[in-house]
């Protein structure tokens, strides 16, 4: 009893002094802006949107999008590191409480002749033994340590949720880019099909004039090269359409040929928003996914600062032990067979403080790099976005010039051909307006694509406003 007074005694002043040493945790200040540079205050700005796929009004990529969600391998990585991560603080939390295990005993022994000298063989009988027993162990918490490990494991859960956030933000944006590319290289393969189909035409002129003694074997050859010039371009896009087909199936969880079918049948790139909403650096910083990632990450390496630092103090441990004890297996449990003990342990390690140290150090260092990483990455979200600011304006700008050159191009090209058909011009110019009118179509339609990829890459970068809304398990489907 007086062991058992002892231990609560004990027990009661820790609770009552218990702290947690080491560092709290306090968020870092980063060098934000007020306003990106590269915004437009003039322009009439779309909001980024929970669903910003949506907005593009493209039934085929918004279900594209949602298959990726729910089928896509690096998703399915992602969450059973977030389950992981679970699992591990669930598992520092149990440190929490008491550990209660049951043991159980049955034994026969017989002393030997040097243990009862001068007693025969004979009268060395075998002993029985039987015990079985609750046992309970808890370490008092005293300086912290269960505590902030567990602190670190939380931070290290909402690492990975962040994660796996980061992951959709950037598996929504490959299959909108890879969708985009695609169309923009179907358009390009119809620019080339047109071309060479006009140029057939061209050729066929430039025929009939050399079989009718006006034209030379000199016109015919220009124009037959320029025609095999601009099929050889042909199976070049169809390749890249085959690989961006393939790219898409893997993203929504797919073999490479599954979307062949469903993909091959050409569709126009959707009309693109003027403007979009950046917002400010701070939300920015605020709602991307990688950079609470790394923020957690510094917080989790904070704490396990507190669980070095905490084994330079002595660590007690609470135990116990309600059992029977007995020499025959049908008295266990009987009033005369209990058995109880009440313990306290103390392990103090202050004879290896070295390493003790060392460990506090190492995690101080770790602290640090967080730091570091966490400040770096609010810098490349920051870059990120006014990269895409600028890539999507100027692709804008790009875009209309493109397109005007293309009308130009293809009426220079369709004048030139009436006037040589009237002998007002000889065949150079038709060739060369030819050519310049597949040049500008191409580089048009090459333009269209890149201005509705960087639309996404600033959606991506902006975070597209949804991950935080975004439930998991109910987006990602577990097989």
């Amino acid at each position: 009893m007086v062991s058992a007074r002892l231990a609560m005694t004990v027990l009661s002043t820790a609770l009552l002094a218990a702290c947690a040493v080491g560092p709290d945790y306090v968020r870092p200040t980063a060098v934000e802006p007020a306003t990106f540079a590269r915004t437009d205050a003039t322009a009439v700005a779309a909001p980024a949107d929970d669903a910003f796929w949506e907005r593009f009004g493209d039934a085929q990529l918004t279900a594209l999008v949602e298959e990726a969600l729910s089928a896509n391998h690096d998703l399915r990585i992602a969450l059973s590191r977030y389950d992981q991560s679970n699992a591990l603080l669930r598992n520092a939390r149990f440190d929490q409480i008491p550990t209660i295990t049951a043991q159980g005993n049955a034994s026969r022994s017989r002393l030997s002749a040097d243990q009862a000298p001068g007693v025969s063989r004979e009268g060395r009988d075998d002993v029985d033994s039987y015990d079985v027993g609750v046992v309970a162990g808890w370490e008092l918490d005293l300086w912290g340590r269960v505590r902030r490990n567990v602190e670190a494991n939380r931070a290290g859960v909402e690492a990975s949720a962040n994660d796996l956030a980061a992951m959709q933000v950037a598996i929504v944006g490959d299959v909108a880019r890879s969708y985009f590319e695609l169309r923009g290289l179907q358009e390009r393969l119809r620019v080339a099909r047109d071309n060479a189909e006009n140029q057939q035409g061209t050729l066929r002129i430039v025929q009939a004039r050399m079989d009718a003694g006006r034209g030379t074997e000199f016109d015919t050859s220009r124009a037959r090269a320029q025609l095999e010039s601009t099929l050889a371009i042909v199976p070049q896009l169809e390749a890249q359409v085959a690989f961006a087909e393939h790219r898409i199936a893997v993203l929504t969880g797919r073999v490479p040929e599954a979307l062949i079918a469903q993909l091959d049948q050409p569709a126009p790139l959707p009309a693109l928003p003027e403007q979009i909403d950046a917002g400010t650096p701070g939300e920015i910083v605020r709602r991307r996914p990688d950079v609470a990632a790394a923020e957690e990450r510094l917080h989790a390496s904070t704490a396990r600062i507190g669980v070095a630092t905490a084994d330079l103090f002595p660590r007690f441990t609470l135990g116990g032990l309600i059992g029977s004890q007995a020499i025959d297996a049908g008295n266990l449990f009987e009033r005369d067979s209990e058995t109880r003990v009440v313990a306290l342990g103390i392990d103090w390690s202050f004879l290896d403080v070295g390493r003790v140290r060392a460990r506090i150090a190492a995690a101080d260092a770790n602290a640090e790099g967080e730091l570091a990483r966490y400040r770096q990455t609010v810098l490349l979200a920051l870059e990120d976005t006014e990269n895409a600011l600028i890539r999507q304006n100027r692709a804008r700008v790009e875009d209309g010039h493109r397109e005007q050159a293309a009308l130009d191009s293809a009426n220079a090209a369709r004048l030139a051909r009436v006037r040589y058909e009237a002998g007002a011009v000889d065949l150079f110019e038709v060739l060369d307006a030819e050519r310049a009118q597949l040049q500008a179509q191409d580089a048009f339609a090459d333009a269209r694509t890149r201005s509705a990829v960087s639309v996404v890459a600033l959606y991506r970068a902006l975070a597209g406003g949804w991950p935080g809304r975004m439930p998991m398990r109910e987006k990602i489907a577990r097989e």
